[in-house]
C-alpha cells in the first residue's frame, strides 16, 4: 500500500528500534534483524522508523546512530527513518548538522532528527564521549539554536554545514520530563515524549507543551508523538511470557549491570526481589506497556490514545525472538485496518 496506515482517530503508528543484542548473539545479527523489521513494518504501513543513541550498553547496538539510520534508509524505500534520538550534548552541533545533511541528501524527504538532552549513558561514558562534561544538558537550548542555524541557508556564514544548509530536515525535541516539553513549545517544534519509561510524567508534560505552544514556520499547532511498549502475541499467555525479556533488561539497569537482551523466563519472581518488582512495575506501567493478545492490546491502546490525545504513537517492542517481534508488529498492523 502507499502512505501510512492510521489507527482509530487517524493516529499514525511508528516504530522505535533499540537494536537489541540478544544473549549469545552479536551486533551484526542485531542489524540484520533491524533491516528485516524495517522492511516488514514498511510493508505493513507504519509511518516512521527511529533508532536511539545509547552508549556502553551490552544489549543495545545503536551507538553510532546516524550510520545505522543510513543503513536502514538504504534498505527501505518509503518509510521515514530517523533518530529517537541523538543525544545532542554528546556532539558538536556542526557534526550533527553535517551527518543529517548527508543523510537527507542521500535519502531526500525521509530523514527525521529527534534530539535529546540526556547523555544516553553513564557519567564515565559521557566524559569519554565529550572529553569534558561541561554544563551538558544546561547548554541544550543553545545547542538546538546552533543546529537550527546550520540548516538555514546562509552563504555568508563563517562556518557552514555542507551538506546540511538549506535542507528541510524535521527537528523533534524528545523528553521524559517537562524541560523539553517547554522548549519544544517555545520553539514551535514537534515533541516526542518517552512515556514508554516515564509514564507518570506524560500528562503533565503534554499539558506544558500544549498550553505554551507558539506557532512557528514548522508547525501551526502542537504535535505530540508518544512512546509506548507493545508486546503482542496470539495469546495473552505468550505475550506475558515474552515480556519477561524486557523486564529482565530493566532489572539489569536497576542493578547497574546492563546485559544483553535475555530470553524469556517462566517466573520473574525467581530472579528479582519485591523491591525490584515494584520498581519495574512503576517504570513499565500497564498504561504505557501494553502486553497481550490482539483484543487486550487494542483495548489498552485505545484507552491510552483517548487519555493522552496523542497525535502519533511510536512503539518499542523489546522481544527476544525475532519471529515474535515481527509478529507483534503484524498484530498491531491488523488494528490499523
Amino acid at each position: 500500500m502507499t502512505g501510512h496506515r492510521k489507527l482509530f482517530n487517524d493516529i499514525p503508528l511508528s516504530v522505535l528500534d533499540l537494536a537489541p543484542i540478544k544473549k549469545g548473539s552479536t551486533a551484526e545479527q542485531s542489524f540484520k534483524n533491524s533491516v528485516e523489521l524495517a522492511q516488514r513494518v514498511e510493508a505493513l504501513g507504519f509511518n516512521r522508523y527511529w533508532l536511539a543513541e545509547h552508549h556502553n550498553m551490552p544489549g543495545i547496538a545503536s551507538s553510532a546512530t546516524s550510520i545505522l539510520i543510513g543503513h536502514i534508509a538504504g534498505e527501505t524505500k518509503r518509510i521515514r527513518v530517523g533518530a529517537g534520538g541523538i543525544m545532542l550534548p554528546n556532539h558538536a552541533s556542526l557534526v550533527v548538522a553535517e551527518q543529517f545533511g548527508t543523510l537527507e541528501s542521500l535519502y531526500p524527504g525521509r530523514i527525521d532528527l529527534g534530539l535529546g538532552r540526556a547523555p544516553g549513558s553513564d557519567q564515565g561514558t559521557a566524559y569519554a564521549l565529550r572529553r569534558t562534561l561541561g554544563r551538558g544538558a544546561e547548554e541544550f537550548p543553545q545547542q538546538v539554536e546552533e543546529l537550527q542555524a546550520y540548516f538555514e541557508l546562509n552563504p555568508n556564514a563563517q562556518v557552514r554545514a555542507i551538506p546540511g544548509e538549506g535542507l528541510n530536515i524535521p527537528i523533534w525535541l524528545l523528553g521524559s520530563s517537562g524541560f523539553s516539553a517547554q522548549l519544544a513549545a517555545q520553539k514551535g517544534l514537534p515533541f516526542s515524549f518517552a512515556s514508554h519509561f516515564a509514564p507518570d510524567y506524560v500528562l503533565p508534560a503534554l499539558k506544558i507543551y500544549r498550553e505554551n505552544f507558539k506557532p512557528s514556520a514548522v508547525l501551526n499547532k502542537p504535535y505530540a508523538m508518544l512512546g509506548i511498549n507493545i508486546i503482542a502475541a496470539d495469546t495473552d499467555e505468550r505475550a506475558l511470557w515474552l515480556s519477561t525479556s524486557q523486564q529482565q533488561q530493566f532489572l539489569s539497569l536497576i542493578r547497574n549491570r546492563p546485559t544483553q537482551l535475555q530470553p524469556p523466563v517462566e517466573n520473574m519472581e525467581d530472579v528479582m526481589s519485591p523491591i525490584e518488582r515494584a520498581h519495574i512495575e512503576k517504570t513499565l506501567d500497564s498504561r504505557s506497556t501494553l502486553v497481550g493478545s490482539y483484543d487486550t492490546v487494542k483495548r489498552k491502546l485505545e484507552a491510552f490514545i483517548k487519555e493522552t490525545e496523542a497525535d502519533e504513537i511510536i512503539i518499542n517492542s523489546q522481544i527476544y525472538y525475532q519471529e515474535d517481534r515481527l509478529r507483534s508488529y503484524e498484530i498491531v498492523a491488523e488494528m490499523m485496518d
